[in-house]
């Protein structure tokens, strides 16, 4: 019996520090998604003063209809970069299932390499997902660079991000967004303002511009991608936390099921002792 006890007991100390383990690894997943939503703020404002430059620059040098198609697409897939996010990463790759076409994937994350192999994903280039919010804009650079350059080289004209969003449904919610071709009618041309001065070509400032929307555009997939990742390790680590202590409850039942038996059999022991000397 007591045997039985003091194993029982040395396997609540453990569920107590694991516990404390999953409190802390929720803390810290809420920290970060609390992080990276004050920097959305600073990445749209950025975004929206590039949609005005944009715009003014359309009124001057309407861009060319005619564009090279070469029909190849490529797609930016935000799967998870740590463990015990549940399934954060199945509900991305489902959504790129969905696309149409072949399409070049161009993976972000570490967690979604096996996933990729096991659903037959060709994955065009890869790369590890931010461990923090600051380091959101260089993995934009470096997504924008690879991007940029190969649309160049005629690899493909057509690009879409895949995310998921955070402070969605339970299930988390997808956001699939068309990068390439640049959707010009979301910047209406304002052609009441005054012209503004140019140091450069209009169609080389327009092709910069474009470029470093596009910039800011990943920034901001980065940030959502980071914080719904974060928010689903919390929901995982609260269904862990709600196990735990149920685990725990049934644990202390036992051990004060075990202790008083102890005291009973102590109790028996005791009266014998005294009937035998009497």
């Amino acid at each position: 019996m007591t045997g039985r006890l003091a194993d029982i007991n040395a396997r609540i100390d453990t569920v107590h520090k694991l516990e404390a383990v999953i409190k802390a690894m929720r803390g810290i997943a809420a920290a970060r998604v609390q992080e990276a939503n004050q920097h959305l703020q600073s990445v749209r404002t950025y975004a929206s003063t590039l949609g005005a430059g944009i715009a003014e620059v359309l009124a001057l040098s309407p861009p060319s209809d005619a564009q090279t198609k070469h029909g190849q697409s490529a797609a930016i897939l935000f799967a998870a970069e740590q463990g015990f996010a549940g399934s954060f990463s199945d509900r991305v790759f489902d959504a790129f299932g969905r696309l149409s076409g072949p399409i070049q994937l161009f993976l972000v994350g570490t967690r979604g390499l096996p996933e990729a192999e096991e659903r037959g994903f060709p994955i065009a280039w890869q790369t590890p997902m931010i461990s923090s919010p600051a380091q959101a804009p260089a993995l934009a650079s470096r997504l924008s660079d690879v991007v940029f350059d190969r649309i160049r080289m005629g690899a493909f004209d057509a690009i879409t991000v895949l995310h998921a969003v955070p402070g969605g449904s339970h299930q988390g919610e997808m956001m699939v967004k068309s990068l390439m071709p640049f959707d010009f009618k979301r910047f209406p041309r304002n052609n009441t303002t005054e012209p503004p001065e140019l140091t450069m070509p209009p169609a080389a400032l327009l092709r910069d511009l474009i470029e470093e929307y596009v910039f800011a555009e990943l920034v901001e997939a980065t940030l959502l991608s980071f914080a719904a990742e974060n928010e689903a390790r919390m929901r995982a680590m609260i269904a862990a936390q709600d196990n735990t202590a149920e685990t725990l409850a049934s644990m202390l039942a036992t051990s004060r099921q075990l202790r008083q038996e102890e005291i009973t059999e102590e109790i028996i022991e005791l009266a014998v002792s005294g009937l035998q000397r009497g």
